[in-house]
């Protein structure tokens, strides 16, 4: 009765999110993903959108427990130089990708603003969409960047347990939480056309750092309804110099986590990362993942001459074109850009 009264909504209240993140919900699955997925066929169709990450450089002044990018683990650290980004682009664009995502660690002294835009510039030579996911800026900053070519932004919160947060951040400029929450805001009085937010699954209670995620991107849709919001809801994967030992977060775990998030934020895409298994990811495109990367190396220059160690390990690693063949064999068709630019 209860689950008859939850579908008729036309959108659900705060208490019925936080419902169907508790272990009662577990047992009513099924209807919720047959539900899920009719309303993300409407919104979205069977298109998946396809892209793949640069990884510029991974220099960082943090020290992050769950990143092998933190300042004290000793790993081989590069930068790319402009010539290195253009090789890197000149090697996706082969793949077909046309929309990229490019990340750097938070180090102003070797990926400063202004790097990053020469980097944008360089890449917009050979790609539709942009994206970033960098260090949280000043309004002004990404306004730059956009200037630049940038259309996109991603920036996880990691989780929204503060006194977990700050256990987890010893040292750094990410160790201001409230400058990183309020990003994706700044963002998107930039100018942002697409914003991502997310957490890193299994630093803290799940269910608590999923619903503020719920309700932080559900603030911000109200807030900056001309803004495309997606979320991620990556779980942590084995890297270099690991010596964090996260919270087990099970497959079942998160396909609710998805299927809640969507149940909430229906207009809300969900992108799903490579970290995920090539089968679980196969099983979970009907549950509303619009979103998906291919081809990934998270090494600096990894697609063409890697010169810096990976963040973290990757379990899917299919080809673009192996990706785009399982999807049109599954009856979806593989999007390789958002826009053409004019």
């Amino acid at each position: 009765m209860f689950l008859d009264e939850l579908f008729e909504k036309e959108s659900i209240s705060t208490d019925d999110f936080k419902w169907l993140l508790t272990d009662e919900a577990v047992f009513h699955l099924e209807a919720i993903a047959q539900r899920v997925h009719e309303k993300h066929t409407r919104f979205f169709g069977r298109t998946i959108g396809i892209y793949t990450p640069i990884y510029l450089a991974n220099y960082c002044v943090n020290q992050c427990a769950y990143c092998s990018y933190n300042h004290s683990n000793a790993i081989t650290r590069h930068q790319l130089t402009e010539e290195e980004i253009e090789m890197e682009a000149k090697v996706i664009y082969q793949m077909g990708i046309r929309h990229v995502l490019l990340l750097t660690g938070e180090s102003k002294v070797h990926t400063p603003v202004a790097y990053i835009e020469k980097a944008v510039r360089i890449m917009k030579k050979y790609f539709d969409s942009v994206t970033i996911e960098i260090y949280p800026l000043d309004e002004e900053d990404y306004r730059l960047l956009i200037k630049a070519g940038v259309e996109g932004l991603t920036i996880y919160q990691e989780t929204y347990n503060v006194e977990k947060y700050k256990k987890v951040h010893l040292k750094g400029p990410k160790s201001n939480y409230d400058y990183r929450y309020h990003a994706p805001e700044r963002g998107a009085k930039a100018g942002m056309y697409a914003i991502s937010l997310g957490v890193l699954l299994g630093l803290s209670d799940w269910r608590k750092d999923v619903y503020e995620l719920g309700i932080h991107v559900l603030e911000l849709t109200k807030k900056y309804p001309e803004v495309s919001f997606s979320i991620s809801v990556p779980r942590i994967r084995p890297f270099k110099g690991q010596q964090f030992e996260s919270q087990e977060i099970s497959d079942q775990n998160l396909v609710q986590i998805i299927l809640a998030v969507k149940m909430l934020l229906p207009q809300v895409g969900i992108n799903l990362s490579t970290r995920e298994s090539s089968d679980l990811r196969e099983h979970l495109l009907p549950l509303g993942i619009s979103k998906m990367s291919a081809g990934v190396s998270t090494g600096v220059g990894g697609h063409s001459s890697q010169k810096g160690d990976h963040q973290f390990e990757i379990s899917d690693k299919r080809s673009v074109e192996d990706i785009k063949k399982m999807l049109i064999n599954k009856g979806y068709q593989p999007a390789m850009k958002d826009w053409v630019t004019l």
